[in-house]
């Protein structure tokens, strides 16, 4: 399978070889910006210039949840390897934990001083490392 955005706003799903259309997700107002499978490949998660990020799930063909919370875009989203959990990065300087089940964020990470533009798990960890226009990376404790 493979994601791809658009200039529409959606993001679309190809499955391979053959390059048919699995999917298609419409939900976000301005561009794509991540896209990253679930642990279980059930799931998607995309983040967008509209400041959401939004998880899509395959058997239901659509948007199941929009977390909102940033004040700018979000450049960057990914799972975590338990897949309960959810990070992204954003032009607000700050960084995100959401909790999927609670539907809430759980945590805010501040203190890049420009936008943050890339959020990654250590795989089976609760460290998470960011990295920023303002030429840092950082390693963060999300316990």
């Amino acid at each position: 399978m493979v994601v791809t955005g658009s200039d529409d706003h959606l993001w679309k799903m190809w499955a391979l070889p053959d390059g048919d259309i699995i999917m298609t997700g419409e939900g976000h107002t301005d561009w794509l910006s991540g896209c990253y499978f679930h642990p279980s490949g059930m799931q998607l998660v995309t983040s967008s210039g509209d400041t959401t990020v939004r998880i899509w799930d395959f058997s239901k063909c659509g948007c199941i949840l929009t977390l909102e919370g940033h004040t700018h875009a979000v450049q960057d989203c990914s799972w975590h390897s338990c897949g309960d959990f959810v990070a992204s990065a954003s032009t607000d300087n700050t960084s995100k934990i959401w909790d999927v089940n609670s539907e809430r964020c759980r945590y805010t990470m501040c203190g890049h001083k420009d936008s943050v533009n890339s959020i990654e798990f250590l795989p089976f960890s609760n460290t998470v490392l960011t990295s920023s226009a303002d030429k840092t990376l950082s390693l963060w404790d999300a316990r």
